[in-house]
């Protein structure tokens, strides 16, 4: 039995970007957690945040990662929240190889401000905001697994790094 690989990180970081490069790499299917709340709620997540508000979105996030966990040889790209709850993590390293992927706040900065579609950088200062939430939420990526600087590099060479650490843990 295969195990999945689980990509999380801070939003930025290129959890899809990658997810999609293993994808074609192993001939493997990308389950984008985030992508398949919106498609079970049929709302955006900056909808869900919006109208139930960050505590009911996790609780949410929390099933889908359970339903995700439990499917075999999949990649999962989940949210930059997801390891904030230990419940998570439990659930996605049953079956799965973990990587964080890493960047500098700047890097980030650059690669979300391309959207709006982000409800905890929807303030008035998302510099700062990225600085806070990744001072909180460093020691929960610190233990997550394997970590990957994505900084300056592109998700093709990300996921060839991946590939090999992979195949040296099946």
């Amino acid at each position: 039995m295969e195990k999945n690989i689980v990509l999380t990180g801070f939003m930025g970081t290129g959890k899809n970007a990658v997810g999609r490069q293993l994808a074609k790499k192993l001939d493997m299917r990308l389950l984008d957690v985030d992508a398949e709340i919106e498609a079970r709620q049929n709302m955006s997540i900056d909808d869900i945040f919006k109208t139930y508000g960050e505590k009911r979105f996790r609780d949410i996030e929390t099933e889908m990662l359970q339903y995700c966990s439990e499917k075999r040889n999949v990649i999962i790209a989940t949210g930059g929240g997801a390891v904030l709850r230990e419940e998570n993590m439990a659930h996605l390293r049953k079956n799965g190889i973990i990587f964080c992927l890493i960047a500098s706040p700047e890097t980030i900065y650059k690669r979300t401000s391309r959207s709006d579609k982000r409800p905890l950088l929807n303030v008035e200062n998302p510099m700062a905001k990225i600085k806070e939430l990744l001072e909180y939420r460093r020691p929960f990526y610190e233990k997550a697994g394997i970590m990957i600087d994505t900084d300056k590099r592109s998700p093709l060479e990300i996921a060839e790094e991946i590939v090999e650490i992979v195949k040296c843990r099946r």
